[in-house]
């Protein structure tokens, strides 16, 4: 395959698309029915993880997910939910709500060896650059990257005091200006890398697995990017040295990224919508608060979706199945489910609730 310019609505940047194009409102009648739901769901004695589609039911709100996740796979690939109103709600209430509403858009998976299907991003005091360290665990600034799922959901909770901003770009967009750019570098970016599993492999796993940054499969387009996770790699002896031409690549990414990138808030309430597919996400340094019940906190859920593209089949080490729909991605802890439920059919979805698969953004190789 010869690489080209990848076309369609997933491939954008900020001299395009202003932040607030990204915003799909949340009306307070919708904000009403998921609390409905969520009272519903505590008359019945579920607990958070019992909670899915089927039994959680969302027909305004579930209808506008519906279009909400279409154009997470067919679009952009990036939206912001805004308007849901959480001020004042029990916690418990929040994640409850939350978890209801992702169940409309995907299944849920673990985060991380511990078995998290619903993750706090906030300051633990964790530090970057170690081998079995997460960056939503740690303060501080986070280059961009992309997460081992179909879709990433962040519910603003809490902002820090100052700064914490969300950075978001088009990887198809970055490709195509590094293929512009940089042509002698596309190439590099087609064949493997290898990315650190950060110390959360199970029993038979390698500590890291092998991948392309770029591929197009059936015509679409997919991307897996993390400088971090590429560069902690380099701590196994047995993973081959990146070669001059491999850092040079990488680092035009991560640098074609911060250019055509669009920054925003996140307000208490706001919910961003990320296909990792074919976006990037980074946040920007911030100042948390010195009291604990004020600190930056964001609740993030890692879906599989069931409109999902399929992946090449290299990416089976770190994904399980790369078939379009499939349940896939997270981490498998040593102990526990990798998927918060056995199948679809279990998560509340049936035949005629999935998705239609589609894919304007496709690249024009031949």
């Amino acid at each position: 395959m010869t690489p080209s310019p990848i076309e369609g609505a997933c491939s954008w940047d900020n001299r395009l698309l202003e932040p607030d194009a990204l915003v799909v409102p949340v009306d307070p009648a919708l904000t009403e029915e998921a609390l409905m739901a969520v009272r519903v769901a505590t008359s019945r004695g579920l607990s958070l993880q019992q909670i899915h589609r089927a039994n959680f039911p969302l027909r305004r709100f579930g209808e506008l997910l519906r279009d909400v996740g279409r154009e997470l796979e067919e679009g952009r690939g990036i939206c912001l939910l805004r308007g849901l109103r959480i001020e004042g709600l029990p916690e418990e209430d929040i994640r409850m709500m939350y978890w209801g509403i992702c169940a409309h858009l995907g299944m849920p998976l673990s985060q991380s060896r511990n078995g998290d299907f619903l993750g706090e991003v906030r300051d633990t005091g964790a530090k970057k650059g170690e081998a079995d360290s997460r960056a939503y665990r740690t303060g501080g600034p986070l280059r961009f990257h992309m997460d081992r799922c179909d879709l990433l959901g962040l519910l603003c909770v809490r902002e820090a005091r100052t700064g914490g901003w969300s950075k978001a770009v088009s990887s198809a967009a970055v490709h195509n200006e590094v293929l512009r750019r940089r042509p002698e570098l596309i190439a590099t970016l087609y064949a493997p890398f290898r990315f650190s599993r950060q110390s959360e492999q199970i029993e038979g796993e390698k500590p890291w697995f092998a991948g392309s940054i770029y591929a197009v499969i059936d015509g679409k387009f997919t991307s897996q990017f993390s400088l971090t996770y590429i560069e902690s790699a380099q701590r196994y002896p047995e993973v081959p040295r990146l070669t001059p031409l491999q850092e040079e690549a990488i680092r035009v990414v991560a640098e074609v990224a911060e250019e055509l990138c669009i920054c925003f808030r996140m307000r208490p309430g706001d919910i961003q919508l990320l296909n990792n597919h074919v976006t990037y996400h980074a946040r920007t340094n911030y100042e948390d608060s010195a009291e604990p019940e004020k600190k930056r906190l964001l609740l993030r859920m890692w879906l599989a979706t069931p409109c999902s593209r399929r992946l090449p089949r290299e990416r089976h080490e770190a994904w399980g199945s790369t078939l379009g729909g499939a349940l896939r991605g997270g981490v498998s802890p040593p102990s526990g489910a990798r998927f918060a439920f056995a199948d679809w059919a279990s998560a509340g979805w049936s035949d005629e609730l999935l998705f239609t698969p589609a894919g304007p953004a496709r690249s024009t190789a031949h």
